[in-house]
C-alpha cells in the first residue's frame, strides 16, 4: 500500500477544526509547508487556508482539509501530523520518516527528499 502524503491523528484533526471555527476570517483548513530556517535546516510551517492555492497537493483525513505547499511534498512523504500539550507548551508536531536530524533546541529539522516513486504513488491514490 503506498504511502500517504500526510496524515493526522486525532487530536491534530480536532485542533485544525477548533481553528477553523474560531477563526475570524472563513477558513476552509490549513497549509503545511518547510523553510530554510534554524541551525539544522529547515521548519515546518503552518498557515491558514481560504481558499485552495492551485499546485497544492491536499489531503482530507478525519475531516478537516490540509493543504501541501508543492516544494514541501518531497520532505513531508508519510508525516503523521499530531498536537501534543504539555505544562510548558502546546503545539503541532510531525512524525517525518524523511527527517534526518535536528536541532538541540528543537526550533529546526534535516529534512532528506522522499523517493519520487513512492511520492508519484502516494499522488495517485489522493
Amino acid at each position: 500500500m503506498p504511502l500517504k502524503i500526510m496524515s493526522l491523528t486525532d487530536a491534530a484533526a480536532e485542533r485544525v477544526r477548533e481553528i477553523i471555527e474560531d477563526s475570524e476570517k472563513p477558513v476552509i483548513g490549513v497549509r503545511v509547508g518547510v523553510k530554510n530556517a534554524g541551525c539544522a535546516g529547515m521548519a515546518y510551517t503552518l498557515d491558514y487556508v481560504t481558499e485552495p492555492v492551485a499546485g497544492d497537493d491536499h489531503v482530507a483525513d478525519k475531516g478537516v482539509e490540509v493543504y501541501i505547499e508543492p516544494k514541501a511534498t518531497l520532505f513531508l512523504l508519510g508525516t503523521v501530523m499530531d498536537f501534543e500539550e504539555t505544562k510548558m507548551s502546546s503545539g503541532f508536531t510531525f512524525k517525518n520518516p524523511n527527517q534526518t536530524g535536528a536541532c538541540g533546541c528543537g526550533e529546526s529539522v534535516q529534512l532528506a527528499p522522499a523517493d519520487l516513486k513512492a511520492l508519484a504513488e502516494a499522488r495517485a491514490t489522493v
